[in-house]
């Protein structure tokens, strides 16, 4: 039997697991008990990370948090590090998410377990407050908005994990939470306008010692050796889309390196978990260039980048936060308009920086900005669009304000 078919056969079987989700109302739940998953239980990553480590470092909180996955590694590492964290299918993982009173996650409930989840509390912390319209309102996104019945049939069983409403959504600014009514159906007084607790980190002020995977600190290890030398440090983190393949006829990696060795700059090259290209990528072997592995989290490391180059990806929004300069390469830009998303607002207006379209351009703009920041104004007045909060004690706001909703 092949492997697409299995797949398609355990996809439509989870219909089977209802029943269980209709009982899990009946299961007595506990305040105190807070289960947390991210990715779909593949990462220990993004906003759920942070907050997960805050209440786990702030006993005060009160709270017992709880990380769930579908990684045995994942689970094994934060055991490790005196953590609690249980694998989604153990006596204790299937205990935790039946009595947990709050789900903490980054997409779904199904981030953590879906088919346990009846009569939680359910907050989305999201994954980016970015400018691309996103669930509802993305007209090419065929499971929200098919094209036939064939496909709003066969969608079905995605839809019933994927869009059972959780009762909260995490907003950064007013802007945002009059889009994400949109975006997720979620009333506005179900908005929770804040900071995303992953940016805390970016901030001198944060109070949570942050809990670094091997391949984070093998990178930091790479990233602090270089700045010892005096290099600056570049990431590259595009978006993922069909249309980012085009990337090997605007690049030429060979002189690309030899650029960044002159000039003492060292560029880290970090793909979107879905990324097309990161197989093409896998090996490379350069002086100045480095593939950061998919599943890191940018977090852990984002600080210390001293310039961003990025395209359509919402980790321009989380970058304005340290106002530095930004590259906006947009080597696809008419394709990626025809088939991929629209946006909130106009592209120049939410991302103010100058723009390259090949490789000259593109190195003459990083020699520029890392002299002078021409875009600085611009960039503060969408950054102050973008977030009411500013700071790095989101985490700790946000777990005030689930407090008061249970009580």
């Amino acid at each position: 039997m092949g492997k697409k078919l299995i797949e398609r056969i355990k996809y439509w079987l989870q219909i089977l697991m209802l029943p269980v989700y209709w009982l899990s109302f009946f299961i007595p739940r506990n305040k105190k008990l807070w289960v947390f998953g991210c990715s779909f239980g593949k990462r220990f990553a993004e906003n759920p990370r942070y907050l997960y480590l805050y209440i786990s470092q702030n006993t005060s909180e009160q709270i017992r948090p709880v990380w769930i996955s579908k990684s045995k590694e994942i689970v094994k590492f934060l055991n490790e590090n005196n953590y609690e964290a249980y694998y989604f299918l153990s006596w204790k993982g299937i205990w935790a998410c039946l009595c947990a009173r709050v789900y903490i996650f980054d997409n779904y409930s199904k981030d953590i377990n879906f088919w346990l989840s009846g009569g939680a509390t359910k907050v989305n912390l999201w994954h980016g407050s970015g400018n691309k319209k996103t669930n509802y309102d993305n007209k090419f996104d065929k499971i929200r908005h098919p094209n036939s019945l064939y496909e709003a049939w066969t969608a079905f069983p995605r839809r019933l994990s994927d869009e059972k409403p959780h009762h909260y959504t995490l907003a950064t600014s007013e802007a945002m939470s009059s889009i994400f009514v949109s975006a997720f159906k979620t009333d506005i007084e179900h908005i929770m306008i804040d900071g995303y607790p992953r940016n805390d980190v970016l901030f001198d002020e944060c109070k949570i010692k942050n809990l670094f995977t091997q391949k984070e600190n093998e990178l930091l290890d790479i990233i602090y050796k270089k700045k010892r030398e005096q290099i600056k440090i570049i990431a590259y983190m595009p978006t993922f889309r069909d249309s980012e393949e085009n990337l090997f006829q605007i690049l030429r990696l060979d002189d690309l390196n030899k650029f960044l060795n002159i000039n003492e700059l060292f560029l880290i090259i970090k793909l979107h978990p879905k990324s097309k290209i990161k197989d093409k990528l896998a090996n490379l072997k350069y002086t100045n260039i480095i593939l950061a592995d998919a599943e890191i989290d940018v977090y852990s490391f984002l600080k210390e980048v001293d310039l961003l180059i990025t395209d359509y990806s919402s980790v321009y929004t989380d970058y304005m936060l340290l106002d530095r300069p930004v590259i906006a390469f947009h080597y696809d830009w008419e394709l990626y308009n025809q088939n991929t998303r629209d946006s909130y607002i106009e592209h120049d207006i939410y991302m103010p920086e100058v723009k390259v379209q090949n490789m000259y351009e593109l190195e003459d703009a990083i020699l520029e900005l890392l002299n002078v920041d021409r875009c600085k104004k611009d960039r503060i007045s969408t950054r102050n669009r973008m977030f009411r909060y500013q700071d790095g004690n989101a985490s700790k706001r946000i777990t005030k304000r689930i407090k008061g909703i249970l009580n």
